[in-house]
């Protein structure tokens, strides 16, 4: 069982690390430059003053992030939230995603965030069974909209409503 909390500066270097994986070794981000331990902090104080970011902490070491950004700048989108999740690669099918969401799901209940929005890059049949495990449907599909790795990636868009 993992400690589900409020992501801290002090976690910064960890969060970087895991997103630092995804970012040279798959197309799951489209972000090509490593992230550092200051830019990781800066954006969980970012994140954490008005939408949860929440690591799984497993006696010290984080095994995951979760956290909800607006999905788009514009006033009409204010309630509509995009997540991403990000999972270190030896902790992945032991829990720390499903407990991650539940418990960013659970502290979106208690914000104006009507529709919960999570784009994934395709192919990725892992990050689809889950989303859709946890209630999440598929909405849109765009086409060859991303280039990493020397191809086109494909994204979908899948939607969960807040209730």
């Amino acid at each position: 069982m993992f400690e589900i909390r409020k992501a801290e500066k002090t976690d910064a270097d960890q969060v970087a690390e895991i997103y630092n994986y995804y970012i040279k070794n798959t197309h799951h981000t489209f972000e090509t430059e490593e992230l550092s331990e200051e830019m990781a902090a800066a954006r969980i104080v970012a994140v954490n003053k008005r939408y949860p970011f929440l690591v799984a902490d497993d006696n010290g070491e984080i095994a995951g992030y979760a956290y909800a950004v607006r999905f788009k700048l514009r006033e009409a989108y204010e309630h509509s939230a995009e997540v991403s999740i990000y999972v270190r690669n030896d902790s992945k099918q032991r829990g720390v995603g499903t407990q991650l969401y539940e418990k960013l799901f659970e502290e979106l209940e208690d914000t104006h965030v009507h529709a919960i929005i999570a784009g994934i890059a395709l192919p990725n049949d892992m990050s689809i069974k889950f989303h859709e495990k946890l209630g999440f449907q598929k909405v849109a599909h765009f086409r060859e909209v991303g280039y990493k790795l020397g191809r086109w990636i494909d994204v979908g868009y899948w939607e969960k409503m807040n209730y």
